[in-house]
């Protein structure tokens, strides 16, 4: 076996096992074809194609052997079987299985089972003649089939193929048989219209040559139903172990086999059917099948010898394969039909180690993993209590945190606070939870947990831990489904009982990524405390585990999906932690596939990389995961990068979602974040979703417009999903150039929206080729699952775009890990500043729902103006009541509450034009308007809101205009009345002085008079204007005028701390305030004239405003505003950028 190894070029890695990573990494080799040169490459040309699931992957052309062709005829040709430069394909397949660890015989097997390659399942060493039951590697395998035997045909099976119990049928061979038992398992398998190579026969490539070292191997198959009768071979599912090599030889198989096995079929050679193995006692419990060539008469004598039963001898004699396939498949149908004797792989541990078959997963390293992942999974009955009390930093908490987050940004809720204190109080909610999450600390799972993954056998722990989470999911969520469905076909359903069961299904989700996110939350929570806390410091250790896990080939979560926020400090410090790890050699390169659910993008990533992004329909996970895979030392030469990172998007456009709050401003954030970090997107569209990309392109490229900075010019591919078609890319050439007319329509409107008209082309934002941009992708499977192979298209096509992707990389130049970082932060920020775009389906939405509030504003102007011109009259008769006319008709309270009644009066007319203009406005179908159909009951409850809202305003300014003058005319009347006391009282006091020859002197007079009036005043009752913060005001106008602005506007205004220092200097017109690059010294000119004018006019209002004796009223800073928006709008020629506003 050694001296084969050595000519496979794998003898190095027979104890030093080859690693999963090491497979995974990025060469010259991987996006290249180059020819087989000898036996050596063969191993890595297996490896290389079955990461891409190619099933090609065990065929191995004789390119080794072409030179010989012409060589002497008379050459015994039978000796090229022997030759070492032809390989069996069983071997290469040994040999690879024997030189590598347990994690990547775990993916190879998963992967082999998807091409519906037969796998190991004993595995021989013929240097030491040890035997390997592979329980351990097929651990990762998930099977979805729908047996005929389910009462609900809707209904079907998803569970670990390991676990599964299910009979278990082996076929083995006796000495030399003309029959090829290999070739007929793979008919027995397939149906006329879906032929399969399960298992390497004869005829396959090289199936031919001298098997070397794979002798003994025990391979394994499984048929499972789909559920349709046509199709369907066995309506039941069943297991298939198939022997390589004679029994008489593998003795220990064959034993192992048959006290596993439902029954046995034996192809033999007449002549050794009298066998001492057929005749052993210790098989009689297992039902023996005969399957031989032709009946004979020492045949016969045997039978009769051995007692055999004539229904357990099968002969082909002169059946075609089709017959005697046919005849074979009724057997195995009575087996599973008349024989309840089922098991697992799982179960079959015990007979291996009865008869010393070695186990894998008995290794110790991997059963003190799988004790520490039982010890977490085993305390779980209920997910959604267990988060809770388990993993309790990243529920309501973290929720809160990230609103809280964008809210800092965003100031939805400022209403007329000072941003200043308002921005104190959300530092102080999140203080206060910030501590609540310090306060309930490190529960004892997540002590476990940490634990774990800090020891030697944390690859096995977190695989472990996975493989119990989903097993668990499988186990809990088809019955929420079966609920939820039950729910939604009651007519008389209850919503709210609905919603509760989404809810519940949604937060059921419970993956490794969880443990992961609770960790990032300790470590936020320990960061926010002073540097020398005792409880930071015991944190600090946790980003470089990450980093090394992220190593080590496990996913980060990058964005939480279920809060949509980035934890900044917890990425910065991991990525930190990994910078250090990987030194100088940190450039790095990212691509990112987007696409809707279940489109497919998930097993493109994973067929592209190789890698185990989750696929599982039993999940419902959210946000975006990244992994690294490392570029070889050679190619880093070439791609001048030494890792890629590739980002796996969850949940778009998720039907389970869709009924959550905030489903597209969740999206569009997710989609826009990690379009932005990436080098390379790859746009995930099937035929029936691409609409909704398009919608969520539209929306990422407006996000970018609004941005102070797009950075890097992304790269744009677009792969199209079961196109199958091989004239697809001409046929589709005018769908292309459908495709881009439509993108290049909403980037030049978008860029109109943002006044930035030199924008007119999609590819101004994103690089994007119509030639070699598409990428059309058969469908996944060749037939119908769960017995369809991956369809060769699907995978040669999957390796065509990966090709494209890395000559795309030649031409870029990498970022190192801190200037991702950087990039990571800065665009997680604009994102956060960005409150308006992302509420959209798309740019037409939001372009439509721009010029439908364009509309409204302007008659929620009118009504206002109007209301204020009112108001000033009617404040004016209030107070002039009584001035002119001595005898009234009414008291000035009758006059109060007619006013009040006008008003209301002028309000409910009032209201109704602007809902008569809203319904009109929709009748009239202008500017796309039936996009914001949704949105008119909105603006219907704006126009109450308003009447509300004015009514309140009238009401305040008429009561303080009936106090005001009720105290002027108590004045007027006490005037009135004490005026003669008064004088008399001063008469009769110069009378005294007289009288009493007392001089007073006129400061003595002055006092006695000020001493009475004050009396007399301070008996009236008078309440002044209240005084207002204006300051305050005006910044809440302005932010309410600028708040469909893009995140660079926003961010600039928060930089305005207070009013009172702004505007201080003369306003100066400069090159920065264009957007047009080119710019001349006369447009300066002329957008200087403008700024004056626009000033002057403003100064001059707020002059003649101050000078007036009327008390500061909110439409003052609206006409302003208005008065800034009609002279902007006037100029948009001048291509003027939104901070000039400001």
């Amino acid at each position: 076996m050694k001296k084969l190894l050595e000519h496979l070029g794998l003898a190095e890695y027979y104890d030093k096992k080859l690693t999963l990573q090491t497979v995974l990494q990025i060469g010259r080799n991987s996006v290249t074809d180059v020819p087989v040169q000898s036996p050596s490459d063969l191993p890595w040309l297996f490896l290389k194609r079955l990461m891409m699931l190619q099933r090609t992957a065990r065929s191995f052309k004789r390119s080794l052997t072409d030179g010989t062709e012409d060589s002497d005829w008379d050459d015994d040709q039978e000796s090229e079987l022997d030759s070492p430069q032809t390989m069996n394909p069983l071997d290469v397949l040994t040999a690879v299985f024997l030189c590598s660890d347990s994690f990547l015989q775990q993916l190879m097997i998963m992967k082999m089972s998807m091409c519906q390659f037969a796998v190991p399942l004993l595995l021989p060493n013929s240097d030491n003649n040890q035997i390997t039951l592979m329980l351990w590697a097929m651990r990762d395998v998930v099977k979805i089939y729908r047996p005929h035997s389910l009462s609900d045909p809707s209904a079907f099976v998803e569970e670990r193929i390991a676990l599964s119990e299910i009979p278990l049928v082996s076929f083995v061979r006796l000495g030399r048989c003309n029959i090829s038992k290999s070739e007929i398992l793979n008919k027995l398998f397939s149906n006329p219209q879906q032929y399969i190579d399960t298992f390497v026969h004869f005829n396959t490539d090289c199936g031919n040559i001298n098997k070397k070292i794979s002798n003994g191997l025990v391979e394994m198959a499984w048929y499972l139903p789909c559920g349709n009768k046509n199709i369907d071979v066995f309506p039941e599912p069943v297991a298939i172990a198939n022997l390589r090599g004679d029994i008489q030889d593998f003795e220990t198989q064959y034993t192992f086999l048959c006290e596993a096995s439902a029954a046995v079929f034996v192809f033999f050679e007449s002549q050794l059917l009298d066998s001492q193995l057929i005749s052993d006692p210790s098989q009689k419990s297992t039902q023996l099948f005969f399957v031989g060539d032709s009946k004979n008469e020492s045949i016969k004598a045997t039978v009769r010898k051995l007692n055999l039963k004539k229904s357990n001898l099968i002969f082909k004699a002169k059946q075609n394969d089709a017959d005697f396939v046919d005849k074979i498949q009724s057997k195995l149908q009575d087996v599973i039909n008349n024989n309840n004797y089922k098991t697992s792989v799982a179960h079959l541990a015990k007979t291996a180690q009865k008869l010393k078959i070695l186990v894998d997963e008995d290794a110790e390293e991997c059963q003190r993993a799988k004790a520490s992942a039982d010890g977490i999974t085993s305390e779980i009955n209920d997910i959604v209590q267990f988060k809770k009390n388990e993993l309790p930093l990243q529920g309501e908490i973290l929720m809160k945190l990230a609103k809280l987050e964008k809210e800092e940004c965003r100031f939805k809720k400022v209403g007329v606070k000072s941003v200043e204190d308002y921005k104190d109080e959300l530092l102080m909610e999140k203080k206060k939870l910030r501590e609540e999450q310090c306060s309930k600390g490190m529960s004892a799972t997540m002590s476990c947990f940490i634990s774990a993954i800090s020891s030697p056998e944390r690859a096995y722990f977190l695989k472990w831990l996975r493989i119990n989470l989903e097993n668990r999911s499988h186990e809990i969520l088809p019955q929420l489904r079966e609920k939820y469905k039950q729910k939604c076909q009651d007519i008389c359903g209850n919503k709210t009982e609905i919603a509760e069961l989404d809810k519940k299904i949604s937060n059921s989700s419970l993956g490794v990524e969880h443990f992961i996110r609770e960790m990032s939350q300790l470590y936020e929570a320990a960061v926010s405390l002073p540097e020398d806390a005792l409880y930071r410091k015991q944190l600090e250790h946790l980003p470089r585990l990450c980093a090394e896990l992220l190593l080590d080939g496990f996913s980060l979560e990058l964005v939480n999906g279920d809060s949509s926020n980035i934890p900044v400090e917890w990425v910065s410090s991991v990525f930190s932690e990994l910078n250090t790890l990987v030194e100088a050699k940190n450039k790095i390169m990212v691509v990112t596939v987007l696409g809707v659910q279940s489109s497919g993008k998930s097993t493109l990533l994973n067929t592209m990389f190789g890698v185990q992004f989750a696929v599982s329909s039993g999940r419902c996970t959210r946000g975006a995961f990244m992994q690294l895979i490392k570029v070889t030392e050679e190619f880093n030469a070439e791609l001048r990068c030494d890792y890629i990172v590739i980002i796996d998007t969850e949940g778009l456009k998720s039907p389970e979602l869709a009924q959550l709050d905030n489903s597209y401003e969740h999206d569009n954030e997710l989609a826009t974040l990690v379009v932005g970090l990436s080098d390379v997107t790859i746009v995930n569209i099937a035929m029936e979703n691409s609409t909704e990309m398009k919608d969520i392109l539209q929306i990422i490229v407006h996000a970018f417009l609004r941005m102070k900075e797009i950075g890097k010019k992304q790269t744009c591919l677009f792969v199209h999903q079961n196109v199958a078609d091989v004239s697809a890319d001409d046929s589709n050439m005018r769908d292309r150039k459908f495709l881009l007319e439509q993108l290049n329509e909403m980037t030049e409107a978008a860029a109109k929206m943002e006044n930035k008209t030199e924008i007119k082309t999609f590819t101004d934002v994103m690089n994007y080729d119509t030639e070699t941009g598409d990428h059309y992708i058969p469908g996944l499977w060749h037939g119908n699952p769960p017995m369809a192979p991956v369809s060769i298209g699907y995978s040669e096509s999957v390796y065509a775009l990966k090709k494209h992707i890395m000559e795309i990389f030649r031409g870029y130049r990498p970022s190192d890990m801190n200037e991702f970082v950087r990039w990571t932060k800065d665009l997680w920020t604009a994102v956060k500043y960005e409150k308006f775009i992302f509420s959209f389906r798309n740019s037409l939405v939001a372009d439509a729902y721009i010029k439908l509030c364009t509309e409204y504003n302007k008659w929620d102007w009118t009504l206002r103006k109007q209301i204020h011109t009112w108001a000033l009259e009617a404040e004016t008769k209030i107070l002039n009541h009584g001035k002119f006319e001595k005898s009234e008709q009414c008291t000035i309270e009758d006059v109060y509450y007619i006013l009040i009644q006008e008003a209301e009066s002028e309000l409910s007319k009032g209201q109704d034009e602007i809902t008569d203009k809203i319904k009109l406005y929709y009748e009239q179908g202008e500017g796309h308007v039936e996009l914001v159909e949704s949105y008119r009951q909105d603006f219907i409850n704006s126009a109450k809101s308003l009447k509300t809202e004015l009514s309140n305003s009238v009401k305040i300014k008429l009561d303080a205009a009936l106090s005001r003058r009720n105290g002027m005319m108590k004045v007027e009347g006490i005037k009135t009345t004490y005026m003669d006391a008064m004088e008399k009282k001063v008469l009769n006091l110069l009378k005294d002085c007289r009288e009493n020859k007392s001089d007073m002197t006129d400061s003595m007079l002055d006092e006695a008079f000020e001493k009475m009036w004050q009396e007399t005043v301070s008996t009236l009752s008078y309440t002044g204007l209240q005084k207002q913060d204006i300051i305050k005001r005006v910044l809440f106008h302005l932010r309410k005028n600028l708040q469909s602005r893009g995140s660079s506007v926003a961010q600039s205004l928060e930089e305005v701390k207070d009013l009172h220092n702004q505007g201080r200097g003369n306003f100066v017109a400069h090159k920065g305030n264009i957007i047009s690059k080119k710019w001349y010294a006369q447009w300066i000119k002329t957008v200087q004239e403008m700024s004056d004018n626009l000033i002057k006019d403003c100064r001059e209002f707020v002059k003649a405003k101050s000078e007036s004796k009327d008390d500061y009223d909110d439409t003052y800073i609206r006409e302003i505003l208005n008065m800034i928006d009609e002279k902007l709008k006037a100029h948009e020629d001048l291509k003027l950028k939104d901070n000039f506003e400001l």
